[in-house]
């Protein structure tokens, strides 16, 4: 059960990292939060096995602050790359006759 709450979890703190950070129309709506429910799950399922108990509340602290710090991190590496890219890509489809799609 509480792998589930750390997972939903990781999925709000995604949502409120897709919505707080620049650049979220770069990505789909759904990026981030997946990333932090995925990345939630990971983490806790790899502290259990590490022997942490799950009452505990160190688990819970690091599992959240993964939570946030990796779908924080996607999306400040993800944007300016995509910027970058659709930028490319806008230059060379706006050049008549080049012959590049």
């Amino acid at each position: 059960m509480e792998l589930l709450f750390i997972t939903v979890g990781g999925a709000i703190f995604g949502l409120g990292a897709h919505w707080f950070l620049p650049r979220r129309t770069l990505h789909g709506a759904v990026l981030l939060p997946m990333i932090g429910a995925a990345t939630a799950a990971v983490v806790w399922v790899a502290l259990t096995w590490l022997g942490m108990a799950w009452d505990g509340g160190w688990i819970w602290v690091i599992s959240i602050a993964v939570s946030i710090a990796v779908p924080v991190a996607v999306d400040l590496f993800l944007g300016p790359r995509r910027e970058q890219a659709d930028q490319i890509r806008f230059e060379r489809l706006a050049r008549p006759g080049s012959g590049v799609a």
